[in-house]
């Protein structure tokens, strides 16, 4: 069997400037790199064009080790669209380096459903991430800078919240102890790395609608506190315009292809339980303007990737999506049902019927808490028996919604025709009444018990007394009003990664509450969240090569 890299490397790709024409972009629009990526202009944002396509959100039961094919989905689901004659788009994140050579893998998608050039985009692509952690260390240069040539601030230097950044794996430099050497190398401080899609930068860059936008965000990111206790902003420290003079062409959204040749943006890439975990809201804007029909997708399970881009991306870029797809695994609810990863080769109805609630959850969220119309997209393995797809397709039949194979991991667009036609029905015929699952209006308090008790099917919040603290500070400092974003295990609806299913009567416990003033929402904390993950003992990197022609093996 082909691996990823080379089925991608076994397909010829179609000039740059040729998919550019198929999205209808101008070429005076187009900024190539190299002859298969490009970046679009902004400029074309303010082009009166056509009316704005339907969007399209991708998202995904809870995760598991057996893999849901969320990117994979997304990306078939686009090419069978295609195949049945629509004017489509794709709006992805950008992988992190981190993950791709630690033990999670590329993001591109798989098997016949790629975007290509994989190898570049999971690589340094257009260094869109380089820049942002440019942006991100200029900062902190400037921040620690300003302490060591007098502090006219009166920054405390035991309350600065503001971290350097990596685009890589690296759990040394979690805490590091800097300035050392003597009065000319810096004032001493304990310091720490972020992984550069943990970044707040990151978020900003992604829910921007334009460069004055960008600036004014920038402006408002919170680097620390006074002795005082008053916070202070990269605006106070004078570093917005060169930051945003490194993120000038970062943030242009990058146009790539599908393997059938569908148009495609890769643009950003935040965490999705440290933000927000959806691409940029400008590549969104673009493909809704460009196609037809937008497919777009959220990191992690729809409690955490879906729950974050219609709380918080939706409603800043005051957008509304046309229909949802819940991708599944029959294999993952399996393990949701408590089932070794070892066993899911051969039936077991008693284990698939223990894991379904998971699924019927996530589903139940999009149509009864955000009524949206939806749709569950089976990812199918051949281990799959009839009986086991029958048992979901009844199950999601009582909630009323229906069940469609994916085949598209072996098939590409044409596994994906069904679902598409599928998809196209919900955005023609159905009609949602989107709404959010808070209001703007309630307390911090209030909207993260809304987000427990809808959402994660939990019976309320115990908040510890450092967030107690917390909230205090910044209700008064007047963020109270701000959306939430929840940082918790992907692994399960709760804060304990072993509680799979769909569980009940558990309480959500609020450990650290802080503000991401620039992406402008409060980040709560709960379980042990690491903003800079590790490598496993054999990391994914080993296997990575590259030849005298410079063809790349290994890299999945």
């Amino acid at each position: 069997m082909k691996t990823d890299i080379e089925i991608a490397q076994s397909v010829e790709m179609k000039p740059i400037t040729e998919i550019a024409k198929t999205a209808g972009i101008d070429d005076k629009y187009l900024e190539q790199y190299g002859k298969y990526k490009a970046k679009v202009d902004l400029s074309l944002l303010n082009e009166d064009t056509k009316k704005d396509g339907k969007l399209i959100l991708v998202t995904a039961i809870t995760p598991t080790p057996a893999g849901e094919g969320k990117t994979t989905t997304t990306i078939g689901l686009a090419d069978g669209m295609r195949r049945i004659g629509k004017n489509v788009m794709v709006a992805l994140r950008e992988p992190s380096l981190g993950p791709v050579f630690g033990i999670k893998g590329g993001a591109a998608g798989g098997g016949y459903a790629q975007v290509v050039p994989m190898e570049d985009i999971n690589l340094h692509f257009t260094g869109d991430f380089h820049a942002i952690g440019a942006a991100n260390n200029l900062l902190a240069a400037m921040l620690d800078n300003h302490i060591y040539q007098g502090n006219a601030l009166n920054i405390d230097p035991r309350r600065i919240t503001w971290k350097r950044c990596v685009d890589m794996n690296d759990r040394q430099l979690r805490f590091v102890t800097d300035g050392l050497g003597g009065r000319v190398n810096g004032v001493p401080r304990e310091d720490g790395y972020d992984i550069t899609v943990a970044s707040e930068i990151m978020a900003v860059f992604c829910l921007s609608s334009s460069i004055s936008d960008l600036k004014e965000r920038l402006s408002k990111i919170i680097v620390g506190y006074t002795y005082d206790e008053k916070p202070v902003t990269a605006g106070d420290i004078g570093a917005v315009g060169a930051m945003a003079a490194l993120l000038k062409d970062a943030i242009k959204p990058n146009l790539v292809q599908t393997l059938e040749g569908t148009p495609a943006f890769v643009h950003g890439g935040p965490f999705a339980n440290i933000a927000h975990g959806c691409n940029s809201v400008m590549a969104t804007r673009l493909a809704m303007k460009l196609g037809d029909y937008a497919i777009t997708e959220a990191g992690f399970g729809a409690d955490l990737g879906a729950e974050k881009f219609l709380d918080i991306k939706c409603r800043m870029a005051g957008l509304t999506p046309s229909a949802v797809v819940v991708v599944a695994t029959i294999r993952a609810l399996k393990m949701h049902g408590g089932l070794a990863k070892t066993e899911l080769g051969s039936e077991n109805l008693e284990a698939l019927e223990k894991g379904i609630p998971n699924l019927l959850k996530h589903v139940s969220n999009i149509k009864n808490v955000y009524k949206l119309p939806s749709v569950v997209a089976v990812n199918r393995f051949p281990t799959d028996t009839d009986a086991e797809v029958d048992l979901i397709i009844k199950k999601c039949k009582e909630l009323g919604v229906n069940v469609v194979l994916s085949n598209v991991w072996a098939e590409g667009g044409k596994g994906g025709e069904d679902l598409a036609r599928e998809v196209v029905r919900l955005c023609e015929e159905e009609k949602g009444d989107f709404t959010y699952s808070y209001e703007l209006d309630g307390t911090i308090e209030d909207k993260i018990t809304a987000i427990v008790q809808k959402v994660y099917g939990g019976v309320g919040i115990n908040v510890l007394p450092a967030a107690k603290k917390q909230i205090a500070q910044l209700t008064a400092l007047g963020f109270d009003k701000c959306p939430i974003c929840v940082a918790k295990t992907q692994y399960s609806f709760s804060d304990d990664p072993t509680k799979l299913g769909a569980p009940e009567g558990f309480e959500v416990t609020i450990k650290n509450v802080k503000v991401s003033a620039g992406a402008g929402f409060v980040v709560v904390l709960t379980g042990d969240i690491m903003t800079m993950p590790g490598l496993p003992k054999v990391p994914a990197a080993v296997n990575i090569d590259v030849d005298e022609n410079g063809k790349i093996t290994g890299l999945f």
